[in-house]
């Protein structure tokens, strides 16, 4: 039977300074361990049942130590308590080691399931900001969720957010603001799918649509028509055109590439002069700063390039900066669209406005202006026409075989574009020829 330490005094202990481990007696495997920079600290070692052979072939008992405390922190006293606690649950075959880790993991996951929903937003949030190609769309993640969901979500748990809270968000703009809340669902969906993904929440998710709010909530495509973005019709085109060429400004010229080329506001303001070669006649915007996150190159009409030709590429990254050396605001262009329909009014012209719903038109809609005039006056085929406005190709199979990206085909209509804008007249026998022609 092997010996029993002697019990040691409190005071005893106190003398325990050299490098060592030292059995207190009290409780079987009880020790003070003691090292080298003389931090002291208290453990309990008790034998795991387990037995393996040495090196030399001699078999042994395996034993585990448990932590019980830094000394003199935890007094003896407090030690032995601690240390007989164990000593009971080992004699019920209870695992100390197991049953902590146990805890700690409960903790743990205690810990991830009160994370709410504000600080899962942010999380989310940032990472839309990293990959987002245009600011202005990850800036609309973060104000919708401010507006109609932190007030009433904000400080719930991910975890206990349930179909009748999300409803709760939704119900008052679903039927009023149908696009926005639209999109509002969806950004709570991607958050809440963030917090199953880190293990904040376990379950279905309460912001899916399909097989859960399709049941409580109408459809939004059924609320409310589609609200298209105001647009020219096709001859106005060119009246526009003229009196924008009449202009000097930076601003004008970003509008002019933009309708040049059917690119988004975002794709021309953030347009870099690296993306450009002008002796190729091809802008190629990276897949980073593409809606679609695809590389898309823009072959560039005589016309485009007279139009970058007149900036000064000295180097700069951004190619349409103001004379400050700042990029141009995201307004801009909108702006100075409402400023020459102001001027053509005062000089008693009819303005550019969308004659379906007598709003100016914006930036955007002479992408509408453009694929207009490709399917009424023109015979481009419609795979064509997509891409030259950058769109996804509708059938998944087409998409699958389809390698090349119709560059030249797409050439030759941002050339007929761009002579239609300047020669309306004289581009309508050319363009009426093309009826008869597939581009």
């Amino acid at each position: 039977m092997p010996r029993k330490a002697p019990e040691l005094s409190a005071l005893q202990i106190r003398r325990l300074v050299s490098p060592g481990r030292y059995a207190v007696g009290g409780v079987d495997g009880l020790f003070l361990r003691v090292t080298n920079t003389g931090s002291r600290s208290w453990i309990l070692r008790f034998p795991t049942g387990e037995r393996r052979l040495s090196s030399t072939g001699n078999s042994f008992t395996v034993y585990r130590d448990v932590g019980l405390g830094s000394f003199p922190s935890t007094t003896l006293a407090v030690a032995r308590d601690k240390a007989r606690s164990i000593r009971e649950k080992l004699a019920e075959g209870i695992d100390p080691i197991t049953e902590r880790k146990a805890a700690k993991q409960a903790r743990q996951a205690e810990e991830k399931r009160r994370l709410t929903f504000a600080r899962a937003a942010k999380a989310v949030i940032q990472i839309k900001q990293a990959e987002a190609s245009n600011l202005k769309h990850a800036r609309q993640w973060e104000s919708s969720l401010e507006s109609y969901v932190t007030p009433s979500l904000g400080t719930m748990s991910v975890a206990n957010i349930e179909l009748v809270h999300v409803v709760q968000c939704l119900e008052p703009i679903w039927q009023a603001k149908p696009t926005t809340a639209a999109r509002v669902r969806q950004r709570i969906e991607s958050v809440l799918s963030w917090a199953t993904a880190h293990g904040h929440r376990t379950g279905p998710n309460p912001a899916a649509w399909k097989g859960n709010l399709d049941a409580v909530l109408p459809a939004p495509a059924k609320i409310k028509k589609v609200e298209h973005l105001p647009a020219l019709p096709i001859d106005m085109a060119p009246v526009f055109w003229q009196g924008l060429t009449q202009r000097e400004d930076v601003t004008a010229k970003a509008l002019a590439l933009l309708i040049l080329t059917g690119s988004r506001s975002g794709d021309v303001l953030g347009a870099r002069w690296e993306e450009v070669d002008l002796a190729e006649a091809l802008w190629v915007i990276p897949a980073g700063r593409m809606k679609r996150r695809r590389e898309h190159r823009i072959p560039l009409s005589p016309a485009a390039v007279a139009v970058l030709k007149t900036l000064n590429p000295a180097q700069e990254e951004l190619v349409f900066i103001r004379g400050n050396g700042k990029a141009l605001a995201a307004r801009s262009m909108g702006d100075l669209i409402k400023r020459m329909h102001e001027a053509s009014l005062k000089e008693g012209g009819q303005g550019f406005v969308d004659p379906a719903d007598g709003r100016v038109v914006v930036p955007h809609g002479f992408r509408s202006t453009l694929r207009d005039w490709m399917s009424e006056r023109t015979a481009i085929a419609h795979d064509v026409a997509e891409s030259v406005l950058a769109h996804a190709i509708g059938n998944q199979t087409e998409a699958a075989y389809r390698r090349g990206d119709l560059l030249i085909k797409r050439g030759v209509v941002m050339k007929q574009w761009a002579d239609f804008l300047t020669f309306p007249v004289a581009s309508q026998h050319y363009n009426t020829i093309g009826l008869h022609q597939s581009i």
